[in-house]
């Protein structure tokens, strides 16, 4: 397939294997690691139940620096006792006898069903497997192994020029369900070769996962293990970016570019979803009421069921707004359902029906609420709510 995801910058190898952690036998072990000791930062689940590999990686992480992460799919190790804690570290400890690091430059992430220890005997096996395996092209084979219920693999990258130097970033996501703001159940491994210091890297990290992985919601659920991670193994040869100058902005904008896409695959893939929701408020009078309504809009079961079921039922857009916890004149509001107005100063106004069947209809749904009420304009993702988010829910463990 060639280098994709997180293999498409300098410096990179991965693998995705089947270690027998999943019942249906498919791939569930992924392995990233970078050729040279790479600068790295994180964001984690804002859940205060965390998953023993999380806590792992947020420990080994503030060291600044890795060559590799392991995730295993199908198993959170999370809520076990001391003995999830200890296969975290056995888990580094096995990989950093491979890449010949040590065990703290080894990042985790573990996702699945919670409550059940690891098999060390198979993450054991699947990890020599997939060290042997270990190839540049290997990007998409380990965007496979960290599905649960995805039903894609979601990998994305760039490539930019800045000051003579070709920079590339690519990057990896799962999640399907359980999926709203503050790191909820995703994971992401994002990797570059800039040369950049591990205070601007965090700095872009943060500012792009706000725009990006926290304006998406599947179901209003968080998880317990996930986050985004991003190494930066400097191998672009570019001078240092170490402040706020045009080298960062350009860096921090196609990082953004790649957290962006990553984030609609993730809301587009929602457990068992047949159509992108973007969601628009403008004209807010400030950044919070903006998101307070985006939220609310976004969570909506009576919103996104009326979007599976092609129903402008432009009212349950103003009553989420309604109760999202912002102050504002509801009279002035107005509703828009791609291009086509439904409502405006608070009152509904004619429409052409099949216009907004046909809006519906499509795989990518565009909402706006316009509020009149100032300047700040914000958006998040979703997607609809259908018959079988339940079906996949009601039988995950199964």
């Amino acid at each position: 397939m060639g280098k994709t995801g997180v293999t498409t910058p300098l410096g990179f190898q991965a693998a995705g294997v089947a270690c027998g952690i999943k019942k249906n036998g498919e791939k569930d072990l992924a392995l990233v690691v970078s050729d040279v000791p790479a600068t790295c930062a994180g964001i984690f689940t804002k859940n205060v139940v965390k998953g023993h590999s999380l806590k792992w990686s947020m420990k080994a992480i503030s060291r600044g620096t890795a060559r590799a992460v392991a995730i295993n799919s199908g198993c959170a190790n999370a809520c076990v006792g001391e003995d999830g804690d200890r296969d975290a570290f056995e888990m580094a400890r096995l990989v950093s006898r491979l890449v010949d690091c040590e065990a703290e430059d080894v990042l985790l992430g573990s996702t699945g069903v919670i409550g059940y220890r690891l098999d060390m005997n198979k993450i054991e096996a699947g990890l020599a497997d997939a060290f042997r395996s270990l190839t540049p092209d290997g990007g998409n084979s380990a965007a496979q192994a960290i599905m649960t219920t995805d039903t894609f693999p979601k990998e994305s990258s760039l490539v930019y020029d800045y000051d003579g130097h070709t920079i590339t970033i690519g990057g990896m996501a799962k999640g399907s369900g359980m999926i709203h703001p503050n790191m909820a159940t995703m994971i992401s491994v994002i990797t570059t070769d800039a040369n950049i210091s591990r205070r601007m890297l965090d700095r872009a990290l943060r500012s792009v996962a706000d725009s990006s992985f926290n304006r998406i919601s599947v179901d209003g659920d968080t998880s317990v293990c996930d986050k985004v991670l991003i190494l930066a193994n400097g191998l672009a040869g570019n001078p240092v970016i170490d402040d706020e100058g045009p080298a960062y902005s350009a860096f921090e904008n196609s990082l953004r570019a790649v957290a962006t896409e990553l984030a609609k695959m993730l809301a587009r893939d929602g457990e068992g979803a047949t159509k992108l929701i973007e969601i628009h408020v403008k004209n807010a009078p400030d950044r919070n009421t903006a998101h307070l309504i985006l939220n609310a809009i976004a969570k909506s079961p009576l919103v996104k069921t009326a979007i599976f079921g092609c129903d402008a039922n432009w009212g349950r857009i103003i009553t989420a707004a309604g109760y999202s916890g912002a102050e504002f004149d509801p009279d002035k509001l107005h509703v828009s359902l791609g291009n086509l107005m439904v409502c405006k100063n608070g009152m509904g106004v004619p429409f052409d029906e099949e216009k907004a069947l046909e809006i519906l209809r499509s795989p990518e749904v565009v909402i706006t609420l316009d509020m009149n009420q100032g300047t700040v304009a914000d958006r998040m993702w979703t997607c609809d709510l259908t018959n079988d988010y339940i079906r996949i829910n009601g039988s995950y463990r199964t």
